[in-house]
């Protein structure tokens, strides 16, 4: 029950054998109502583990719910739920004895998972690449102010390994932030098991459908752009994905979610990431380089109307990627110095964003035009050097305010009360 709610969902397999053991009096009547079991039933009586299973105790607990017996194997994702008693089950056998107090299991702490122990950041790579100062510089603003960047260049300049160095020098997950991931992900059959302790990283292929980027089937699944939620996303040749993809990026771009309707169903899925995205300056990649470009003109304009303006709009940061001389590829130092200090700026702006804003989940790209006029005020010279440079480029108003935004971000990055 409800009759007229579809049921897709293995998971009452373990409440559907409890009831019919207390109905047929095999086991002793349970003390109290406010307990769940959660599970799917293998023919030999195994356990096995469910997708949601974060979303299934969430819901029960606003219900009223503390007790729950949910699969062993989903064990580590449940345990960063707080305030709820978790049992994990094997077999039913095992939940059989339980019941009869035969043989007890004992119950977890929740809260705290044990898999959250071993959360060591991925190394950022930032110090290998080589040259590149301008890019390195937008990828240090967007990790501290959550702003997105475009990479613009030929082909072998280091575009992707720039946008993969990102998720290394974002601040490490909270416990929220790890519950909210790890759910989204199992969700959409990903690790059902396992936690995601680690910023997302997601790299659609251009050739991916619309569903599987934005999210939706026959049965509702987040989408790539859900699975990069407080992570990144990178979209590798941006140009050449389909426009109906590109097109939907406004909303979680602008909105930070986005909403998904089929004829039977809709759901509302979070989307808040880091979008990076990279382009070539022609289908050939060569356009204005040292090397001969074999591109007409028609198909240099017609690839980069592509990308329209909408999206453009939406991107904060836009680094030109250039060619490095090959005599300098193999006499670049490695510093590893640099990540080090390159994390504790981000760590300073992140910690003053916190205070202002008094969220560790809102940056200062998601300030409104009120927190722009509260927080983000420009000294006289900033304001005059800023309306130049907007009359002159003919930027909209949404580009203008971001504008605004990333010079904050700077100004957090130098320690600075004021914009100047």
């Amino acid at each position: 029950a409800p009759a007229d709610l579809p049921k897709a969902d293995s998971g009452f397999d373990l409440a559907i054998a409890t009831s019919i053991l207390l109905a047929s009096e095999q086991i002793p009547p349970l003390k109290t109502n406010q307990q769940a079991f959660i599970g799917e039933l293998g023919l030999d009586g195994s356990v096995r583990a469910v997708r949601g299973i974060i979303g299934k105790i969430l819901a029960g607990r606003a219900k009223g719910i503390t007790t729950y017996y949910i699969p062993a194997t989903n064990i580590d994702q449940a345990q960063l739920i707080p305030d709820v008693k978790l049992y994990p089950v094997n077999n039913l056998k095992q939940l059989y004895t339980h019941l009869c107090k035969t043989a007890e299991i004992s119950p977890l702490t929740s809260g705290k998972s044990k898999a959250v122990v071993d959360t060591a950041r991925t190394a950022s790579g930032l110090s290998e690449v080589v040259g590149q100062a301008q890019a390195k510089r937008a990828l240090e603003i967007a990790a501290a102010g959550g702003h997105n960047v475009f990479f613009s260049g030929p082909p072998g300049t280091g575009k992707s390994m720039l946008a993969k160095a990102l998720p290394g020098i974002l601040p490490s997950l909270s416990q929220e932030d790890m519950l909210e991931v790890t759910h989204l992900h199992s969700l959409a059959n990903h690790e059902y098991e396992k936690l995601v302790s680690q910023r997302p990283f997601r790299t659609p292929h251009h050739s991916a459908s619309h569903i599987a980027v934005i999210g939706g089937g026959l049965q509702l699944r987040p989408g790539e752009i859900s699975l990069a939620h407080r992570g990144v996303l990178f979209f590798d040749e941006l140009p050449e994905f389909g426009r109906q993809t590109l097109e939907a990026l406004r909303q979680p771009l602008e909105d930070r979610v986005i909403s998904v309707a089929r004829a039977k169903d809709t759901a509302e899925y979070p989307a808040n990431f880091i979008l990076v995205a990279t382009a070539n300056p022609c289908p050939c990649g060569y356009y204005g380089t040292s090397n001969t470009c074999r591109c007409m003109p028609t198909q240099i304009q017609r690839y980069q109307q592509k990308l329209s303006g909408p999206i453009l709009d939406r991107i904060d940061l836009f680094s030109n990627v250039s060619e490095i001389k090959h005599d300098k590829l193999l006499s670049h130092p490695i510093d590893e110095g640099s990540d080090k200090l390159l994390h504790e700026r981000i760590a300073i702006a992140r910690k003053l964003q916190l205070q202002r804003y008094g969220s560790a989940s809102k940056l200062n790209t998601d300030m409104s035009n009120a927190d722009i006029k509260q927080f983000a005020t420009l000294n006289p010279e900033a304001k005059e050097l800023l309306n130049a440079a907007a009359q002159r480029l003919n930027v909209s108003a949404r580009s203008y305010m971001r504008s605004i935004k990333v010079a904050r971000t700077i100004a957090d990055l130098d320690n600075s009360p004021g914009i100047t």
